[in-house]
């Protein structure tokens, strides 16, 4: 014989009510012969936590081969991947402020915005390497103070392309925010990891991706000491 109850609850998220539950009734002694089980929707969200231990490692390690394959530098490789770390503050952000829990929906966010990142972050390192190049193949690369004028060359070439697809992404985005009826609710988790992660994203590429490839390019040149205090 099975008996089923059903609880219905608000407010947090099913996996941290079932633990908390199951702490609760572990002091329960259950007779011989019966056993109690968390079925429903919490037994689909573990099934599904395990394929997602399976799908984002594979996903990052598709983004790291397709990125390096691109540009045949693990170094460069590495600069693209900062992208996600720093986009993820975004979105933890934005989840917090609209008291979102994490849900499989947060996750396909996530995994999007990964890809998202990678892609503009190597566009943002392709700029930067066309700065270089020109600088080196023209012959004024010398100083460090010259490969701060060829990446700031190249990081301001990328303002305006950079500025354009933020505001594309958002104006498709922002308006699921505010979006009602059947399925919103599941479109705004999966949107609201991606706003916020493109806004911290865009941050890094154009302030912190530019400092981190002028340390990188820099190692190899003479250091002058007068210009570096400008």
């Amino acid at each position: 014989m099975v008996s089923y109850v059903y609880i219905d609850f608000s407010g947090r998220d099913v996996g941290g009510y079932v633990e908390e539950a199951r702490k609760k009734v572990a002091s329960l002694k259950i007779p011989e012969g019966y056993r109690l089980t968390w079925s429903g929707e919490y037994e689909y969200l573990l099934k599904t936590h395990e394929r997602l231990k399976i799908v984002i490692p594979l996903t990052l390690f598709i983004i790291f081969v397709l990125i390096y394959l691109n540009t045949q530098s693990a170094m460069k490789t590495a600069i693209v991947l900062l992208a996600v770390p720093f986009s993820l503050v975004g979105s933890f952000w934005l989840l917090y402020l609209l008291n979102y829990n994490m849900s499989i929906a947060v996750w396909v966010g996530i995994i999007a915005l990964a890809g998202l990142d990678a892609e503009t972050g190597v566009v943002m390192l392709l700029y930067l390497d066309l700065a270089y190049e020109k600088w080196k193949k023209e012959g004024k690369l010398n100083s460090l103070l010259d490969l701060r004028e060829a990446v700031m060359f190249g990081a301001v070439k990328r303002i305006r392309p950079k500025i354009m697809t933020v505001s594309v992404i958002l104006a498709g985005l922002v308006p699921i925010m505010f979006s009602h009826g059947t399925g919103a609710d599941v479109m705004k988790r999966i949107a609201a990891p991606m706003v916020g992660g493109v806004v911290t994203s865009t941050i890094l590429e154009l302030i912190i991706y530019p400092a981190i490839y002028m340390l990188w390019r820099g190692q190899g040149l003479g250091k002058d000491p007068v210009n570096l205090d400008r």
